[in-house]
């Protein structure tokens, strides 16, 4: 299902009238609806037009229902990031996989290239990670931290290209921020204009970027 919505999971409205369903799955889907429902106004109409009405209309739930659930549409679309995030994040970092002996060049690569194409299959995420978040109250802090991760795995990049390159210059201590957000802001940018599908064709331009940030030289590819 498009947009890391769980595998399985079904989140059409539940039956009307009287069931039988326990009380906790008719909250899991209420739940999941709802989320699911916010992450598609969002990426249609801006955060900021979005208002619960929508949401819970979109859904097919009940407003009592939505406060159960979140303290207000800015809740809402905060655990709508974190939640649909993670999965992104762990393929990520599964992708660089362990440094071991391999080439630095080919940790990032690997990593930019499962970042991209992430991006590129969830499009009405994209939009709302990296173009809307920023644009909501607290967002762009929250967005913030939950790159974190990459920051980590960028100092972590950084050391292990100077393990193996003793002449290396040291590492700047902001470094491994810049080179987060610089990349996040310019992969939100392509998004912004419609250019999420082409996003995979930046691996290498943004391979090159990365390398010249943590102080190695660009990697060698055909153009």
């Amino acid at each position: 299902m498009d947009d890391a919505t769980p595998v399985g999971w079904n989140a059409d409205p539940l039956p009307r009238g009287r069931h039988r369903l326990p009380a906790d799955v008719v909250r899991a889907s209420q739940r999941e609806r709802l989320l699911r429902a916010m992450l598609a106004l969002v990426a249609e109409n801006g955060y900021h037009a979005t208002s619960v009405p929508d949401v819970v209309t979109r859904a097919r739930v009940s407003r009592s229902a939505f406060y159960q659930e979140f303290d207000g549409k800015l809740d809402c679309f905060l655990v709508l990031c974190d939640e649909r995030s993670r999965g992104m994040i762990e393929e990520v970092l599964e992708a660089a996989g362990d440094f071991g002996d391999r080439p630095w060049q080919e940790v990032i690569a690997g990593g930019m290239d499962a970042y991209l194409r992430w991006w590129r299959d969830r499009p009405e995420f994209a939009r709302a990670f990296l173009v809307e978040l920023p644009t909501a109250p607290e967002g762009l802090e929250h967005r913030i931290d939950l790159l974190r991760p990459f920051e980590d795995l960028f100092a972590g990049l950084a050391r292990y290209m100077r393990s193996k390159d003793r002449t290396a210059r040291p590492l700047p201590r902001l470094a491994p921020k810049l080179v987060v957000r610089g990349t996040t802001e310019l992969i939100a940018e392509e998004v912004r204009r419609g250019r999420v599908a082409t996003l995979p064709d930046l691996t290498a331009d943004l391979v090159d970027v990365i390398s010249v940030g943590l102080g190695g030289a660009p990697v060698p590819s055909p153009r």
